[in-house]
């Protein structure tokens, strides 16, 4: 529940403090004074969108914080899966920059907008104008029931198998549209597959082409300069290696003569053996070495279909060639075996949905099952309310399934008798939606294990009897609730166990709204002003005590 709210720089409000009470608190002030405002604070925390125009001074910051008691709630699990600290007090405090900037703490670590909205619907239920028009809506009246019903277990196994089936279906949705598409190139990718299987291209292969080419191309050339070359070695009266033996012979009588010419023995000995092994290698690559047109005219033509295909591709090399092969063999292995996959997935989604439906079909048989106690028990709430003659029934109508589940329903209603349940949104009046909003919150308190209830002048448009009642019923939800409510009924607001009242101050150069908690006697006068007015008789005094011991 709400232990303290503090509001610094909102609109009207400069700084306002609240400590609510653990049952129920009234909040009263007259029009435009800022109870609304207080609200639209209280929204922040609940994580609604922050607008800068909200700031009461704009070179100030705007603050908003909640100090929450949660430690019997059981929201343990969710700060763990937010990896948020669990305290039995938790703060919220939202923060609004002057440059526009809204940031939201939970427990002073910051968080997303969707973690506080999240929070927000375990910790406070605030009864606006929107909710009025909410009421007419089919999917908030489906919510009504499930909560009434306790069917969220079957809600969320349903679901569960709603987003199963919807998965499913848009895989097959996805592998049929793959089909078409490959089925309307498979002719196209079959025959750019057997062009590049028909080389059986290799890794590599190019560039030992290409210099088998430079060789075969150059081959006789090639040939004389290595005779040429082995000639200048080899040659027995002027080759390079008959005067290097006979200097070798000269530099070896050296070493007899001083041991200081030894090193040039071993140098010269090394160089003579290293021109030996060229001249055998030389003699080892004229081997190989072979002038032959056909094996030329051969590795041409691979070459020339290895270029033609890296041109046709826009590719710059073999291995790329090598890949587009194998991703078109994935396609056309795809092509031919879409058939079998497709009716594999067929199969799964009608699996899916077989069962999807018996899910649904059991959420809709318990939302059904709770269709008449609603009705009554709706019925004997506004009975009590001054609607004697209100009749409450559920349409439902079967549609296809979402993920809501299978089940289109209309609360239908009527306050005269006679009269056939119609529409909500076509028949019930601003009073007649006020009471029934309250009748529903009612049922709903401890189906919804809300902490904190706030009625924003929901007893507009009924007086008398039936406020008291309704006032009467905000009690008794405070035995297990704080309840909150604004109210601009005397015989309303004499109920709760505070009374704050909300005013504006002119005294400065700008109006501010301020709140004040009523002491007994400043409770009577308030009182005795909502009953008469600004200058209340002596009569409204005695009327305001009489209300106040009630």
């Amino acid at each position: 529940m709400l232990k303290s709210l503090n509001i610094s720089n909102y609109a009207l409000i400069q700084k306002l403090e609240m400590f609510p009470s653990t049952s129920l608190s009234m909040i009263t002030g007259e029009t435009g004074a800022g109870k609304s405002i207080m609200l639209g604070a209280v929204g922040l925390l609940l994580g609604n969108r922050a607008d800068i125009k909200s700031l009461s001074d704009p070179e100030k910051k705007c603050v908003v914080e909640g100090n929450f008691g949660i430690s019997n709630y059981g929201l343990e699990d969710f700060f763990k899966q937010e990896d948020l600290d669990f305290e039995p007090e938790c703060i919220i405090r939202r923060e609004i920059s002057p440059s526009g900037k809204s940031r939201a703490f939970i427990n002073d670590t910051p968080v997303r907008l969707e973690t506080l909205k999240e929070l927000g619907k375990s910790l406070m239920d605030i009864h606006s104008q929107h909710d009025t028009l909410m009421l007419a809506n089919g999917a908030y009246q489906l919510h009504l029931i499930d909560a009434y019903s306790q069917s969220y277990q079957e809600k969320e196994v349903y679901q569960k198998a709603y987003q199963l089936f919807i998965a499913t279906e848009k895989t097959l949705e996805k592998q049929l549209e793959l089909a078409k598409a490959l089925k309307k190139e498979a002719d196209f990718n079959k025959f750019q597959l057997e062009e590049l299987s028909l080389l059986n291209l290799v890794e590599g292969e190019q560039q030992e082409l290409e210099n088998e080419q430079d060789v075969l191309e150059n081959a006789e050339e090639i040939k004389a300069k290595i005779q040429e070359v082995l000639g200048q070695l080899q040659d027995e009266q002027f080759g390079a290696l008959r005067i290097l033996s006979l200097a070798n012979q000269n530099i070896q009588q050296l070493r007899r003569y001083a041991h200081r010419f030894e090193s040039y023995g071993e140098r010269f000995q090394s160089l003579l053996i290293e021109i030996k092994d060229l001249a055998d290698s030389l003699e080892n690559e004229d081997s190989k070495v072979e002038v032959d047109f056909e094996k030329l005219e051969t590795v041409r033509n691979r070459l020339s279909k290895i270029y033609h295909l890296q041109q046709k591709h826009g590719l710059d090399s073999i291995e790329a060639l090598i890949t587009l092969e194998q991703e078109l063999a994935d396609k056309v292995f795809k092509v031919e075996n879409l058939d079998e996959e497709i009716e594999n997935l067929q199969v799964a989604k009608a699996k899916a949905e077989t069962d999807m439906m018996s899910k649904a079909k059991a959420l809709s048989e318990k939302r059904k099952a709770s269709f008449q106690d609603f009705s009554k028990e709706l019925e004997r709430l506004l009975r009590q309310l001054g609607m004697e003659n209100a009749k409450i029934m559920m349409s439902h109508q079967a549609v296809s399934a979402s993920k809501d589940g299978i089940d289109q329903i209309d609360i239908l209603f009527t306050a005269n008798k006679g009269v056939q349940p119609q529409a909500l949104r076509q028949v019930a009046s601003g009073g007649e939606f006020s009471r029934l909003i309250f009748a529903i919150k009612y049922i709903m308190a401890d189906k919804m294990a809300l902490p904190t209830l706030i009625f924003d002048e929901i007893d507009t448009g009924v007086s008398g009897e039936v406020a008291l009642q309704m006032v009467r019923m905000m009690q008794e939800i405070s035995k297990k609730h704080q309840v909150i409510c604004i109210s601009h009924l005397a015989q309303v607001a004499a109920k709760g166990d505070q009374h704050y009242y909300v005013f504006k101050d002119n005294t400065s150069d700008k109006t501010i709204s301020k709140i004040k908690l009523l002491a007994p006697e400043e409770r009577v006068t308030e009182i005795a002003k909502m009953i008469a007015g600004s200058n209340p008789s002596p009569s409204a005094f005695e009327s305001a005590k009489e209300l106040l011991s009630i």
